[in-house]
């Protein structure tokens, strides 16, 4: 097949042995690479009831069918298991080198199994396939760890790793490589379990693209097209948060202080308006991507002197920064680094702290149970610190590093009520009251509350996108079928292997000459959509088998019964019959029963045993 390695590589830790399967045209047409082929390893290797921190639970990582080759923002891994945090298939997908250097080895995916008994590392050097002791390994942080094993292995060895968190199995914990993580829903805390603290990779044979001309032309036609977009400037200049301002003044859909309101009004500092002309020495990318939107922001003095870090999302403004009141962009720079460093999700860690942080205030934590002054006005020292002890669950750390659900189960004293996630899983940067049909996303998202399974906050805040017009975000109608699409669409994102800040200029018609450049085989647009479908009705059916059922789908109290308290979207909320209403519209669209189950119907259609 061309395009592919046509081989997937089977790690068992328990026995330290390997083994490879071949798979044909036939696999690959129905799971196109990526995220595709990590969740068919997941959903047909994990036993139903398994516990996530087992043996029986499956990692798997699988590049984009794009990672390895010449295609703007294409460079993207999927990694996939049962997560620890929610109990249900999880992916997440990581902009590192790790995944083109899998295939320049000879493999489409990596499936590890077992456990094993002491620390080790897998090490993959073409057909040479190795777990080697990690015991000196285990303490070390995200930057130590790639270092060490590059000084032992090689410069040019590309390193996925843990950082201590992962080691004690926070279940927030993610997985590293390049400064890019791997981040959500404790995929990192699923390595931890199984010992294992790394995998290193070399690869030094070739990828064959069907036809190489037409793969270079595309190449550079696509990233003409992606630099006359205005995005592709002000996210090279900014980042990510480049639209933060506006989503705070034009939208009022920026959950502040958990939830409490939806403008931050003490923002200046955390925009990158303000800091990415102080801060900012160069702009840095994914591996293989033309699209530099990452950031080397550094403190040059001060008390956070010394902070380095690749990053300051925007969800990373918002959890370390507005979801805890924290106005000050050093601070949340090093809290930024500190979860980079311990490995932890810093969506998750700043939800987390700014739910206890709101305990504080209404009296149900003392400053005596949390050892420290976790308040809104110290959020400068306290939330770094926090993310500290949480990354290596330390005094009150070990309660939040488990997230705001089973936090509030060990708090108690009625803490469910200001516990914002689904699934048990934190969200990202967008008030769902102000955008109900990102609400429906919310929950609909098979690892729990997630921007990116759907990407339904772009068409809702812009208000159209690819078939669309006129979307209202204040509406619940025809919100089912539109959320169903896109988790379809952007499960064929996942699989390629394209980065989701490409979907506005990369529509499905798009990828399938590219694909067909790659592959040599043709899809149609449905043909694509089919296997998007396919994928998510996988990971869904998989969460029904391990239990999850539509009580667990639903959005939490504060987004049911508080309306926005301020801004230009005050006054609203989605009430519960708005909520049952579009995941109504959403199930029938599936052809998913009530509860969330896929038809039996529906499973033959896609062809999922």
């Amino acid at each position: 097949m061309k395009g592919y390695a046509g081989r997937i590589l089977k790690v068992d830790l328990t026995t330290g042995k390997s083994s490879v399967r071949t798979i044909d045209e036939r696999y690959a047409r129905k799971y196109l690479g990526g995220q595709g082929f990590a969740v068919e390893l997941v959903y047909h290797g994990v036993p139903a009831g398994a516990d996530a921190f087992s043996p029986e639970n499956v990692l798997a990582m699988a590049p984009g069918l794009f990672a390895g080759f010449p295609v703007p923002t294409g460079g993207k891994t999927a990694f996939a298991g049962k997560s620890p945090a929610t109990n249900t298939l999880a992916e997440s997908i990581m902009g590192g080198s790790i995944g083109a250097e899998l295939r320049h080895a000879g493999y489409d995916a990596l499936e590890v199994h077992g456990r094993a008994e002491k620390p080790v590392y897998i090490f993959i050097e073409d057909d040479t396939v190795e777990v080697r002791e990690a015991e000196d390994l285990w303490g070390k942080d995200t930057r130590q760890t790639p270092d060490a094993l590059k000084r032992r292995l090689g410069w040019d060895v590309k390193v996925a790793c843990i950082g201590v968190a992962g080691e004690k199995l926070v279940r927030m914990a993610c997985i590293d490589c390049d400064d890019r993580q791997s981040g959500r829903a404790g995929l990192g805390a699923v390595m931890g379990s199984k010992n294992l603290k790394a995998i290193a990779v070399r690869g030094t044979k070739d990828l064959v693209p069907a036809d190489p001309g037409a793969l270079l032309e595309i190449a550079l036609r696509y990233q003409k097209v992606m630099e006359a977009a205005p995005s592709f400037v002000e996210d090279t200049k900014y980042g990510t948060g480049e639209f933060l301002g506006w989503i705070n003044k034009e939208k009022g859909v920026f959950p502040t202080r958990n939830w409490q309101e939806s403008v931050f009004k003490e923002r200046e500092q955390i925009d990158p308006y303000y800091w990415a002309t102080r801060y900012v020495t160069k702009n840095k990318a994914c591996f293989s991507c033309t699209k530099p939107c990452g950031k080397l922001f550094q403190v040059k003095d001060g008390k956070f002197t010394g902070v380095a870090i690749d990053g300051l999302e925007y969800e990373t403004l918002y959890s370390l920064g507005g979801q805890c009141g924290n106005a000050s962009i050093e601070s949340v720079a090093k809290a930024n680094e500190v979860c980079d460093l311990v490995g932890i999700d810093t969506i998750s860690a700043g939800v987390t702290i700014g739910f206890a942080m709101e305990l504080v205030q209404r009296g149900i934590l003392t400053e005596k149970e949390v050892g420290m002054r976790l308040t809104w006005d110290n959020a400068t020292d306290a939330v770094p610190a926090m993310c500290g002890l949480m990354g290596r669950r330390e005094g009150f750390g070990d309660v939040l590093a488990d997230g705001v659900k089973r936090a509030a189960e060990r708090i108690g004293k009625g803490s469910a009520r200001y516990a914002i996630h689904t699934k048990g899983l934190e969200p990202p940067a967008y008030d769902v009251r102000g955008m109900k049909g990102h609400g429906l996303a919310y929950m609909t998202s098979t690892r729990g509350a997630c921007h990116l399974r759907a990407g339904f906050y772009a068409p809702e805040l812009v208000g159209k996108f690819w078939r669309w017009e006129g979307i209202d975000r204040f509406s619940i109608e025809g919100k089912g079928e539109k959320v169903a699409t896109m988790e379809n669409f952007l499960c064929v994102y996942d699989s390629i292997g394209l980065c989701k800040f490409s979907r506005g200029f990369f529509l499905i018609d798009k990828l399938r000459e590219v694909i067909r450049a790659i592959t040599g085989m043709e899809y149609t647009e449905e043909e694509l959509l089919r296997i998007g479908e396919r994928v998510h009705t996988m990971k869904g059916n998989f969460n029904v088998l391990q239990g999850v059922t539509r009580k667990d789908w639903l959005l939490p109290p504060r987004i049911l019964e508080d309306p926005i308290a301020d801004g230009p979207s005050k006054g609203s909320k989605i009430s519960v019959e708005e909520m049952n209403r579009m995941l109504d519209d959403y199930m029938a669209f599936r052809k998913w029963s009530h509860e969330g189950v896929p038809s039996p119907e529906k499973l033959k259609e896609l062809d999922i045993a």
